[in-house]
């Protein structure tokens, strides 16, 4: 079952699936206060005050919806010294053009310079660059930002998490189950964590522990779609495809339209019985 197996796994590389599907932080409520800063002490008849943080607030929902409007907004707003607001917002606008090591570059600078009392911002700055530097395929720097979040904030299981990705996703998989069981201990009812171990231990052959974690989702969240569709690649591997194939099914019927669902339909067409 090896060439099916390598064939299913072109389909769906977990890791950069769950990267896509877990959120980005297009917003922190600590950016809003600190990098916005405070809204003008009063107004003049002829220019109105416009308040920073609702200034930050549209242009990041606009990066969400319009991220090229974004970026054009974010720059007019850099060239009138909006500060860290306005490039935070320019960050997340690049995010969304797909220009990820741009975005990633600039969320490290603005990193960087901020002052270090502000240590928790300081962190969720490096994480964001870490997520642009994995969609990106910068694994290796994403790691660096992440280790840089984690030592400022060592009790963000967050950051650890993403780390586990970063590092399976370029292959690291023994050092993401060492973060993937840290996590776990630090988050234990997070099922997401023992989803991500088993797909570890799934390219790592240890298809024992790997089932071992997605029975332990499944017996609490029995419609987990993510830990469905690893099931699935599992068993395809046992060399039950019947089996593997009811499981992508479940998973298009649960989650339509979803990344996984689409990674399960792909699956369910490259084991489709061929025709005699």
């Amino acid at each position: 079952m090896a060439e099916a197996h390598w064939t299913i796994d072109l389909h769906m590389n977990r890791y950069s699936s769950l990267l896509a599907t877990r959120s980005f932080l297009f917003g922190m409520t600590a950016l809003l206060c600190i990098m916005a800063g405070p809204a003008p002490a009063q107004e003049t008849e002829t220019a109105p005050a416009t308040d920073p943080n609702q200034r930050y607030a549209s242009c990041m929902t606009l990066a969400r919806s319009d991220p090229a409007a974004a970026e054009g907004v974010a720059l007019a707003w850099v060239a009138e010294n909006g500060g860290a607001a306005a490039q935070h917002c320019h960050a997340i606008s690049l995010i969304g053009l797909g220009r990820y090591q741009e975005a990633a570059e600039l969320l490290e600078r603005l990193a960087r310079e901020l002052p270090p009392d502000q240590s928790q911002t300081v962190a969720d700055l490096f994480g964001q660059a870490a997520q642009a530097w994995m969609l990106a395929g910068g694994y290796d720097r994403a790691i660096a930002d992440l280790d840089q979040s984690i030592q400022l904030a060592p009790y963000d299981f967050e950051f650890v998490i993403d780390r586990a990705v970063a590092k399976a996703s370029g292959g690291l998989y023994w050092e993401a189950i060492d973060d993937l069981n840290n996590a776990s201990e630090m988050a234990p009812g997070r099922t997401d964590i023992l989803i991500l171990r088993a797909s570890a231990y799934r390219f790592l052959e240890a298809t024992d522990l790997a089932m071992e974690d997605i029975v332990r989702v499944l017996e609490v969240e029995p419609q987990n779609a993510e830990a469905i569709f690893e099931r699935g690649m599992l068993r395809v591997i046992a060399g039950s495809i019947d089996e593997a194939r009811a499981d992508w099914q479940q998973v298009v019927q649960l989650v339509p339209g979803s990344a996984t669902a689409e990674a399960a339909q792909a699956n369910l067409e490259a084991t489709a019985p061929v025709p005699e």
